[in-house]
């Protein structure tokens, strides 16, 4: 099973621009530290929707879902196409709405196969647009992919026209939930709004904070996460840079959050899921080089993580 890159430059989802040039910033990286990485995997590029931004926005609670809608659909299908060629995708992405694609394409690949979703992120992306205080759709793919519109903490009055798309969108791939709440983790989690906790704690949803990953070790949770995980066929592992210590590395992120992980913990805690020999798929999101403090650091560490997280990925394979 070769690795097969799927390029999504779109950051419509996102609340501000220039997680579009992440895929950029990270080949530059590898330019400059003379890595032959993105000469020596396929890729394929997936169409995107993103001179939408200049369209007057018409949904406020979840703004440019119809496009979002059509973003995600192209992200599923091209998921799930390399799925059944046997490749396995690596999701490039700018914006993190993309996820609800890459999940709902895994699910459309192996539509009777159990998904589990390790979700490395600062921010839980539970929302819907009855909760989102600030109607980017970055903070809802999980809420879709669970099919939950979470209305005990509603505190909007979504469109019609919003509520259409919104259904649309928890439907892509197939016609249902992708993931069950059981079977979605964690992973840095610290930045969050009370309706998100409000559902969290209503579904059981397992989280590790960046504390509780130290305290405990990561071996120790990884394992935790794998017994929890032991009825699902497959794994999904989301990575947005934000989970990481954007004082330690650079704040070249749409939403930076300050202590987070650091790049050795995300390389282990990958490293350890691929030995379960269930990842099927990975994703990489949210670098914003237009918000970088520091040059292009951010897209250099994520290269750093791309890197070498393949190379684990490689090996698991040839082991097989």
């Amino acid at each position: 099973m070769k690795i097969k890159l799927i390029k999504n430059r779109s950051d419509i989802g996102a609340g501000t621009r220039g997680s579009d040039l992440g895929i950029d910033a990270i080949e530059i990286a590898a330019i400059n530290a003379s890595n032959d990485y993105f000469n020596r995997h396929l890729y394929e590029d997936v169409e995107t929707h993103n001179e939408t931004i200049y369209n007057k926005n018409t949904n406020d609670f979840a703004k440019r879902i119809e496009h979002v809608f059509e973003q995600c659909e192209r992200v599923a299908t091209s998921v799930q196409k390399n799925l059944q060629e046997n490749y396995f995708p690596i999701v490039l992405s700018g914006d993190h709405s993309s996820a609800l694609g890459t999940i709902s394409g895994i699910k459309a690949a192996y539509p009777n196969k159990k998904l589990g979703v390790v979700w490395i992120d600062a921010h839980a992306d539970i929302h819907s647009p009855y909760t989102s205080p600030s109607g980017n759709i970055h903070g809802m793919p999980l809420a879709a992919a669970l099919g939950i519109d979470n209305l005990d903490s509603q505190i909007n009055e979504p469109s019609p026209e919003t509520l259409r798309f919104w259904n649309k969108l928890k439907n892509i791939g197939i016609p249902q939930s992708k993931i069950d709440p059981s079977h979605l983790i964690y992973f840095g989690i610290r930045d969050y709004e009370a309706a998100e906790q409000a559902i969290i704690n209503k579904l059981g949803i397992q989280y590790y904070t960046v504390e509780q990953v130290r305290s405990s070790t990561i071996p120790t949770c990884i394992q935790e996460t794998i017994n929890k995980l032991q009825t699902c066929d497959l794994l999904y592992i989301s990575f947005d840079v934000d989970s990481m210590d954007c004082d330690r590395i650079s704040y070249g992120t749409g939403t930076p959050v300050p202590s987070g992980l650091y790049p050795e913990e995300i390389m282990q805690i990958i490293d350890l899921l691929i030995l379960s020999k269930k990842v099927k798929c990975v994703e990489f999101t949210e670098i914003n080089p237009l918000l970088d403090n520091k040059g292009n650091k951010m897209a250099e560490t994520a290269f750093t993580v791309l890197d070498h997280i393949s190379q684990a990925i490689e090996k698991s394979k040839s082991e097989e």
